[in-house]
């Protein structure tokens, strides 16, 4: 449902990071389609892997790795929105470093260097959008919504103990800033996929999907695209705080 606006009202208008490909991609599509202005963040250009989007949204070439570029690139959010509200604020951007061929990269592996950059794309990236861009959502009486993950709550057996350990401190953060920002009506939730049918998937994932999810297939990033939409829309008006598993029931 498009999201309602009252007569002479501007359109709601989202920031997503990570926003070029996988459940992103899907975000992005689907607020456009519901009738949102969107600004997409990510380290390659938008058009080059979604050329439907070139000229219908705003994109902002950015390092989440780097806190100057996270910094730089509120800036740059900012002078796009021009004074309007932001609506809301999608954290979708999340790295996974592998080992050798792939393999999950466990916590003994995992180099100092590499959890650090895990920590700072996955939980502080976030954490720095959500404080440069917090006068701008408490204008929308906005919300924010990060994607975690199944493994902020369970060992998995493709994602890292950096990627986990990041997820969930992602959860508590969310969390936290619900608590923060209630004042403000700003609400603050998270979505937690488990396997989702993206383009690069982890040999191994069938058996997994086979063992482990009760619904027996892959989900889709349109349904996870479906719950960030929702919980950024004011039909969730009186959600904060939560956090939804987005997984076939592979969490039960």
């Amino acid at each position: 449902m498009q999201e309602p606006q009252s007569g002479g009202a501007q359109k709601p208008v989202v920031a997503v990071t990570g926003a070029s490909r996988g459940i992103g991609h899907a975000i992005v599509r689907l607020f456009y389609r519901e009738g949102w202005d969107v600004i997409t963040l990510a380290r390659t250009p938008f058009s080059s892997v979604c050329p439907w989007a070139e000229g219908i949204v705003h994109h902002i070439t950015t390092d989440l790795a780097d806190p100057a570029s996270v910094q730089e690139a509120a800036d740059e959010l900012k002078a796009m929105l021009a004074g309007r509200p932001l609506t809301a604020l999608v954290n979708n951007a999340g790295i996974s470093p592998k080992g050798e061929d792939g393999a999950r990269l466990g916590a003994m592996e995992t180099s100092l260097q590499t959890l650090q950059t895990v920590q700072q794309v996955n939980l502080i990236a976030p954490l720095l959008l959500c404080q440069q861009l917090l006068d701008e959502l408490k204008a929308a009486k906005g919300s924010v919504v990060n994607v975690t993950s199944i493994a902020g709550f369970r060992v998995h057996p493709f994602a890292g103990a950096a990627y986990a350990v990041s997820k969930a401190a992602l959860s508590a953060l969310t969390r936290e800033l619900a608590h923060e920002l209630a004042e403000f009506d700003v609400r603050v939730n998270a979505v937690a996929p488990g396997e989702i049918e993206t383009a690069i998937l982890s040999a191994g994932t069938e058996h997994v999907v086979e063992t482990q999810v009760p619904m027996k297939r892959l989900g889709r990033p349109e349904e996870v695209a479906e719950v960030v939409h929702f919980l950024a829309s004011r039909h969730a008006s009186y959600v904060t705080g939560s956090e939804i598993h987005i997984n076939g029931g592979q969490h039960i």
